[in-house]
């Protein structure tokens, strides 16, 4: 390990020199600070006292990204869902230009060869400033391999400092082989991001141990920095109808096209009528319905409410409901309109995959009940007779 001065940064304040207990730093005719690599012991009492950030501990060699102010920019990957861009692209986009607002610098957002016009304006309605479309007739089709490779060549030219995408089974594999390949830091499954100013630092927050703690990430010694990101925990911003963006390609190496990968098709997954992560309205069981038989119990109150069937942890183990419909850290974020939670004690795993929820609604005969302390509303009760009475009521009125 050793420090790096950053010249573009420093402003010849001479602070660094002062602070420096072992007297390892003086200022050179030219008013930049010289580390004594030989004095030095790394304490980084400079680094936290210089005002601009233009020293920074430095692992290793940083080769061609060895000069941080090449990098600007956040770019978003966009990814498609049923031949549509995927609504995390649409909530990163917008996460993407409030980061960018701080950086003060544009937003991109990259899509594969096989979005349609009008997505890519969309794009820009939700905060793009530009969308380039990397081109490729192989490249509609998600496969992995050329997929990263044309990617790593975008990043390599226009050099962005921080490359987002979603938390999803296209977003993790894409993005990690690219950060291996630029050999810089990946978080995955963020939760939420921030800048920290002046050293221009993403903070990456997500879940670690099981959900028990969260964790902020740093990738403080190269660049770019890359996370994924859950769906459904950030929000769109009001979309700008007026806002127009530059839309360009990119054509990649003929050669990084080919692939052994054959692809073949997709199989949908079976789920429910209405699917989770697009749901509005979403009723939940956990293992206080004591048997997969009461699943019909949710399954009717969804139906009423016009929404999605999900579940707890507990009942997916035990086999009553297939893994598809698990909210959570190990199952999917949601973040509807409104969210009933039915005899789920609401542990953290679970309650990290739903808290951004607009109004929770907890029914549970325990009080003191982890999910009690996020709820909106609380109806402390027997769920079976609550459930079937607020049944009956919806069926009153529906028929009414």
């Amino acid at each position: 390990m050793s420090l790096k001065i950053i010249q573009k940064r420093c402003v010849s304040c001479s602070l660094c020199e002062q602070v420096c207990p072992v007297k390892a730093v003086s200022m050179t005719e030219d008013g930049l600070p010289l580390i004594d690599s030989a004095l030095c012991n790394l304490c980084g009492i400079c680094i936290e006292k210089c005002p601009t950030g233009a020293i920074v501990r430095v692992h290793g060699t940083l080769s061609s990204q060895e000069d941080f102010d090449e990098y600007k920019g956040v770019m978003v990957i966009a990814e498609e869902e049923e031949g549509k861009i995927a609504q995390v692209s649409y909530e990163l986009v917008s996460k993407g230009s409030e980061l960018a607002s701080v950086l003060k610098v544009p937003v991109t957002a990259v899509v594969f060869d096989s979005a349609q016009e009008e997505d890519l304006k969309n794009l820009s309605v939700y905060g793009a400033d530009r969308v380039i479309v990397i081109k490729g007739e192989i490249l509609g089709k998600p496969l992995i391999g050329p997929r990263s490779r044309a990617l790593y060549e975008l990043i390599r030219k226009e050099k962005p400092e921080i490359v987002l995408t979603g938390s999803t089974s296209q977003g993790r594999p894409l993005l990690s082989r690219v950060a291996v390949r630029l050999k810089t830091g990946l978080t995955a499954d963020c939760t939420h991001l921030e800048i920290e100013m002046p050293d221009r630092h993403l903070l990456q927050t997500r879940p670690a141990w099981g959900g028990s703690i969260m964790a902020t990430i740093m990738t403080p010694n190269t660049r770019p920095q890359m996370a994924t990101v859950r769906p459904r925990v950030m929000r769109k911003k009001t979309p700008d109808y007026t806002k127009r963006s530059e839309i360009s390609s990119f054509i990649t190496s003929p050669e990084i096209l080919t692939d052994p990968v054959q692809f073949l098709g997709v199989i949908r997954e079976e789920t429910s009528r209405v699917r989770l992560d697009n749901a509005d309205i979403i009723v939940s069981g956990g293992r206080g319905i004591k048997s997969p038989e009461n699943f019909s119990m949710i399954e009717k109150l969804a139906l009423l409410l016009n929404g999605a069937v999900g579940s707890s942890r507990p009942p997916v183990d035990d086999g009553w409901i297939s893994h598809s419909h698990q909210v959570g850290q190990t199952g999917r974020t949601v973040a509807p309109k409104l969210y009933v939670a039915i005899g789920i004690s609401g542990a953290i795993q679970h309650l990290v995959g739903m808290q951004s929820s607009d109004c929770i609604v907890a029914i549970n005969k325990d009080k003191d009940a982890p999910i009690m302390n996020v709820a909106d509303y609380a109806i402390i009760g027997d769920l079976f007779e609550i459930v079937p009475e607020l049944i009956k009521t919806l069926e009153k009125k529906k028929t009414g």
